[in-house]
C-alpha cells in the first residue's frame, strides 16, 4: 500500500509539501499541486484514517456512550446520532456499559475508551458519573455533552428533559380517566431520573387527595423481565387497583405480557400507563399509552450544540421541548368495580 512518502518520493517533492495537499491546508504553487496529484493517481494513494487525522487535526468522529446496548430506550437516540453525523461527514463511535453494577467505573472506562480513539467530541448519557469524574477530564470537558443529565460543573453542556413533568402527566391522565386506586412499577431507586418522574407522579396524586402512601410500589429494573416479575407479585398480591403506572415502556411491556397470560385484560379489567413513548409503545398488544418524553428533541439539540463547540458551526441549538400523553387503547376509564389481581 502506498504511503505518503512514496507520494512525495514519486512527485519530487518535500513530505511536508506532499501533506498540504493531500490535507488541503497551506499553499502550494500550481505546477507541484498537478504533480501531487498526479503521484496520488498513479500510486492510488488513500490516507488512512488515522493520517488524514494526524494531517487535519480532527478525526471527524464523535463517540458516544451508553449504560447498555439492550432494549428499545438507546437504540432510536443512537440512530438519530448517527443520522444526523453522517449527514455532515461525520461518523459516530460507540462504547457502552453492561447495565446496572459498577456503573461509574463503566462509564469512565467508556469516555476513556472513546477519547483513547481520537474522537473530536463525546456525548455522554449516564447518571453514574460525579461532578469529580468531569472535572477530571480537564480540557477535554469542553467538547462533552451530557444527555437527560446535569451536572453543576458544566450547565450550559448539559441537556434533559423534565421527568418531574412527565411524572405528572402520567398521574393526571389516570385521574382524568376517574382511576384512584393506582399501583406503580418504578425503576432503580438509583436513578435521577426516576427519581423525579415518580415524584412527579405521587405529588400529583397527592394535590388530588390519594392517598400515596398506602399505595402498591414495586422497584424494579427498567427491563421487560422486571415488569413481568413486578406484574406477577402485584397479581399474587391479591392488591385490588383498578391502574398501573409503569416508569418506563419496557417494563410496561413485560407486565402487559405477563396480564395477558394470567387472564386479566387491559384495559377492562386493569389500565395501563407507560413512560417514553418508545417503538414499542405502538406495536404491544393492546398498544400502550405513555408519557411521551422529547427524547428526539433533546438528543438533537444536544449534538447540536457538541457540533458547535468541536467544528465552530452554528447549528441552532434550543432548551425548552414540549411533553405529551400519547393516548393508545391500555387507558380506559375506571369501572364501577375495581379489579382484584387473581
Amino acid at each position: 500500500m502506498a504511503t505518503i512518502k512514496d507520494v512525495a518520493r514519486l512527485a519530487g517533492v518535500g513530505l511536508g509539501t506532499a501533506s498540504r495537499v493531500v490535507s488541503g491546508k497551506g499553499s502550494v504553487s500550481p505546477a507541484t499541486l498537478a504533480r501531487v496529484k498526479k503521484a496520488i493517481d498513479e500510486l492510488g494513494f488513500r490516507p488512512s484514517h488515522a493520517a488524514r487525522a494526524l494531517l487535519s487535526g480532527s478525526s471527524r468522529m464523535i463517540g458516544v456512550y451508553i449504560p447498555v446496548l439492550s432494549g428499545t430506550f438507546y437504540t432510536p437516540i443512537l440512530q438519530i446520532i448517527d443520522t444526523e453525523l453522517r449527514a455532515v461527514g461525520l461518523h459516530m463511535v460507540v462504547a457502552f456499559g453492561v447495565g446496572l453494577g459498577n456503573e461509574r467505573r463503566q462509564a469512565i472506562e467508556g469516555i476513556e475508551f472513546l477519547m483513547e480513539r481520537g474522537c473530536d467530541g463525546l456525548i455522554v448519557m449516564t447518571s453514574a458519573l460525579l461532578e469529580e469524574d468531569v472535572k477530571a477530564l480537564g480540557a477535554k470537558q469542553d467538547r462533552l455533552v451530557a444527555l437527560n443529565h446535569n451536572f453543576e460543573s458544566m450547565p450550559g453542556q448539559c441537556f434533559t428533559v423534565d421527568h418531574r413533568l412527565g411524572g405528572k402527566l402520567a398521574a393526571r391522565a389516570l385521574l382524568d380517566h376517574k382511576h384512584r386506586d393506582i399501583a406503580v412499577f418504578a425503576g432503580p431507586s438509583s436513578l435521577a431520573d426516576n427519581i423525579d418522574r415518580i415524584a412527579g407522579f405521587m405529588e400529583e396524586l397527592d394535590a388530588n387527595a390519594i392517598d400515596t402512601k398506602k399505595m402498591w410500589v414495586a422497584e424494579s429494573d427498567f427491563s421487560p423481565a422486571g415488569g413481568w416479575n413486578a406484574a406477577k407479585e402485584l397479581v399474587e398480591s391479591g392488591r385490588a387497583c383498578s391502574a398501573l403506572f409503569c416508569a418506563n415502556d419496557e417494563m410496561a411491556v413485560g407486565a402487559l405480557s405477563y396480564f395477558q397470560e394470567a387472564g386479566i385484560r387491559v384495559p377492562h379489567d386493569l389500565s395501563v400507563i407507560g413512560y417514553d413513548d418508545t417503538p414499542s409503545a405502538a406495536f404491544s398488544a393492546p398498544r400502550l399509552t405513555s408519557v411521551h418524553m422529547p427524547w428526539r428533541e433533546m438528543t438533537l439539540n444536544g449534538l447540536n450544540a457538541l457540533l458547535n463547540r468541536c467544528y465552530d458551526l452554528h447549528r441552532p441549538v434550543e432548551r425548552s421541548y414540549p411533553t405529551t400523553v400519547t393516548l393508545r387503547a391500555s387507558l380506559a376509564k375506571a369501572g364501577a368495580a375495581k379489579r382484584k389481581p387473581r
